[in-house]
């Protein structure tokens, strides 16, 4: 007990002393972030490389337990080996985030450097060993952990926009695995994070809004990445059945705000790694509160989560569904709270059934598509259209190819109708007519048109090279898809 109290007041005193020179430092090397009146409202330019005093305080509190003489001590109830192995994974992840703060990296670059850090931590022997009494083999184990590690790191670097947020939460989630460690009576986890926790509260002096100095990526990616270690430490002690949830309770703030940013630029098909100001940060700072408020606010649920996660590491089996159930219900009211289009949107669609017809819209489309890639005359094109027509509700269908007039009325008791004229060449077009009263999916009639003007411009083509020449000389250049115009009739 009493070196856990020597490295958490070292790392303390390291980081509160070397902050300051470090930013100091960063000021005069130019080392800083530079406000851009979008995303970075900063108004002045701040260092961004406050992973360096948390990684000197870190290490430096166990090297000064070392030379103070508690060897022993240390030797009893830290693993030296594991951390020793750990170090040079711990550079890895430094050194990346480094070198985005310096020179800039690019997404994949950083993932591939957090990647290769995780499959070094896998090989120094910190995997998740299995889930609910089934164990892990090296083929399951290794890609849980680095998908858990690297989303850890991602997580918190995700969040780090409010001063102050990151390294807070940061802090709590660090006091959490602490006492979980004490209530498991884990030796190895209480040294580890001991000092990150104190190394977390000396910078918070200066990270606290406003901040003088920020984490950066080498300090969100490092602070993310060690929690991310201690949680499979946890696990590994947890009496839960379930190992990693309670560390995943623990951080459920960034590992929430990570996959709801995933979720909600796949609904808006963007890049999964473009910015955006959706995080809940964002929308909190939307709603009116101020950046402190805003840090107070996630530290509250933070510290809600904690507790979460302390219940359910020290539950017994009958009462960890019940905890599980509460925090899920605490986490779909925050969602809510946060409101959220994007997913208010989606379970609309869901209770509508929308879902389904677009499923079902897209396998027509693609059967539509395939039949008119094999037709080999034009009657075959007009079958392959009037079934169409009938898949999506459309109540006259007309084509007109090589010459050729079709027409079929499909419903007989539309009074009003909007039509749809899909020129395929100078004289060959589609027309679709539908009733006013039954409105189709927008999406759908695009993609039908497209799949329409795509095929049936080719196979109008294939077909006037192969018609005799009157015919052919009756044939135009093909129109541009922008020509496609919606006709309202009465």
């Amino acid at each position: 007990m009493l070196s856990t109290l020597v490295l958490a007041l070292c790392s303390f005193l390291l980081s509160y002393l070397l902050t300051p020179l470090i930013r100091d430092l960063a000021l005069r090397r130019g080392w800083v972030d530079k406000p851009d009146s979008y995303r970075k409202l900063h108004p002045t330019a701040v260092p961004r490389i406050g992973g360096v005093p948390i990684l000197l305080a870190f290490g430096g509190s166990f090297a000064i337990l070392l030379l103070i003489g508690m060897q022993g001590s240390l030797s009893v109830q830290l693993p030296l080996p594991l951390f020793g192995k750990l170090l040079p994974v711990v550079l890895v992840v430094f050194l990346t985030g480094m070198a985005d703060d310096l020179v800039g990296l690019k997404p994949w670059q950083k993932l591939l450097g957090l990647t290769v850090a995780a499959v070094m931590a896998c090989l120094s022997g910190l995997q998740i060993q299995g889930l609910a009494f089934h164990e892990f083999g090296p083929i399951l184990g290794v890609p849980l952990t680095v998908v858990w590690l690297v989303g850890c790191a991602n997580a918190f670097n995700l969040i780090d926009g409010v001063d102050g947020l990151a390294s807070g939460v940061g802090l709590l989630a660090t006091f959490t695995a602490l006492v979980a460690g004490l209530l498991h009576g884990d030796a190895g986890l209480v040294m580890a994070t001991a000092p990150l926790a104190g190394a977390l509260l000396g910078f918070l002096r200066f990270n606290f809004n406003p901040a003088s100095i920020f984490l950066g990526d080498c300090g969100s990616l490092l602070v993310g990445f060690l929690l991310g270690c201690f949680g499979i430490i946890w696990s590994q002690k947890s009496a839960t059945l379930l190992g990693i949830t309670a560390p995943m309770m623990a951080l459920s703030v960034p590992l929430l705000d990570t996959a709801l940013s995933i979720v909600r630029r796949f609904l808006r098909r963007q890049p999964i790694f473009s910015a955006d100001h959706g995080h809940i940060h964002h929308r909190l700072l939307a709603r009116g509160l101020t950046p402190r408020r805003v840090v107070f606010m996630m530290y509250a649920a933070t510290g809600l989560a904690a507790c979460f996660s302390l219940l359910q590491s020290t539950a017994r089996n009958g009462a960890q569904g019940i905890v599980i159930a509460l925090f899920c219900a605490a986490v779909w009211m925050g969602i809510q709270y946060l409101g959220y289009q994007e997913f208010s949107v989606a379970a609309r669609l869901v209770r509508q059934g929308s879902f389904s017809h677009m499923i079902q819209s897209h396998i027509c489309l693609a059967g539509c598509e395939q039949t008119l890639r094999m037709a080999a005359t034009p009657d075959d094109c007009w079958r392959a259209l009037v079934g169409a027509g009938r898949e999506f509700g459309f109540s006259h269908v007309a084509l007109r190819m090589t010459g050729k007039r079709y027409q079929l009325q499909l419903d007989h008791t539309a009074s009003r109708h909007w039509s749809l004229h899909v020129p395929l060449s100078d004289l060959d077009y589609v027309q679709l007519t539908h009733r006013c009263d039954l409105p189709p999916a927008p999406m759908a009639v695009t993609a039908l048109v497209d799949v329409l003007h795509r095929t049936l411009s080719a196979k109008a083509a294939e077909f006037c090279t192969s018609a005799p020449s009157d015919v052919q000389t009756s044939m135009g250049s093909e129109r541009s898809f922008q020509d496609v115009r919606a006709v309202s009739n009465g």
